[in-house]
């Protein structure tokens, strides 16, 4: 029995933008080499997923100041080309509260700057009268739009309209489990090396405050904690952090436990 030669697929995560030089920021590709590549043979592909794209994202990281936890991370995390699939690790819990239906899709970027004083979490707190979780402290992102070709693409978008912080200043590096919310979303969290230059604006519509928080400090086991409260018939666990000013807790809390508990256990 024969198989087929299967091509190779194409290096696109659905961030197609260019950069100065020419280069996508998504697939490291120069434009020559999108168009191309439905004419390329397997092996022009490969050199180029195998070598040439790995060399130039290198290149990009390098340029940035180091992330002490990158390789943890890369251990940690579902890799860009394999977005992690299911219902979201929660579903479960909240199933009887859920409204009928599909979820919405949705994504998030939880980006890590490094900085003299170690590696910070960039969050965001949401103005009051937002139609969902307003006021609350979140990452930025939302719903993935018909325009964007996957959830790196959403978050990225949805980090620069918020705060106007552009894809050039972030690194993806993959994806936590996704996470679904008592407002209908499957979240798809996107771990990111940020530029530590970045200057946010924030969105007067949408961000009220970006601050920045230790990952050391997000990370301690003991620096979270759980209180229970009654919701819709049931007693249930909230998770929570207490920080000067800040109350971070719910979504934002349990992908962040999320995040501890993969590092713990594939970092």
């Amino acid at each position: 029995m024969s198989f087929p030669y299967l091509p190779v697929p194409s290096p696109c995560i659905g961030v197609c933008t260019l950069d100065d030089d020419g280069i996508c920021l998504g697939c490291r590709r120069t434009s020559d080499e999108i168009a191309r590549w439905p004419r390329m043979s397997n092996d022009e592909r490969l050199r180029l997923i195998e070598n040439v794209l790995p060399e130039r994202e290198w290149a990009r990281v390098a340029a940035l100041p180091p992330l002490p936890e990158r390789e943890a991370l890369q251990r940690a995390l579902h890799p860009l080309a394999a977005p992690p699939q299911g219902p979201g690790w929660n579903h479960d819990d909240l199933a009887d509260v859920l409204p009928p239906g599909p979820l919405h899709e949705a994504a998030v970027l939880v980006g890590l700057a490094p900085r003299d004083s170690g590696t910070q979490v960039l969050l965001t707190r949401r103005t009051d009268g937002l139609r969902n979780h307003s006021g609350q402290v979140s990452f930025p992102g939302g719903r993935v739009d018909e325009g964007d070709i996957g959830v790196v693409a959403a978050a990225l978008r949805e980090t620069e309209e918020e705060i106007a912080v552009p894809p050039a200043q972030v690194v993806p590096l993959g994806f936590l489990d996704p996470f679904v919310t008592i407002s209908s979303f499957r979240v798809t969290p996107v771990v990111a090396l940020l530029d530590p230059a970045y200057a946010a604006q924030p969105n007067p519509g949408e961000v009220a405050d970006v601050f920045e928080v230790p990952l050391q400090y997000l990370m301690a086991r003991d620096n979270l904690r759980k209180v229970e409260i009654d919701f819709r018939g049931r007693r249930r666990v909230v998770l929570e952090y207490d920080w000067p000013g800040q109350r971070i807790w719910g979504a934002t809390a349990s992908i962040l436990s999320n995040l501890r508990q993969r590092l713990e256990r594939y970092g």
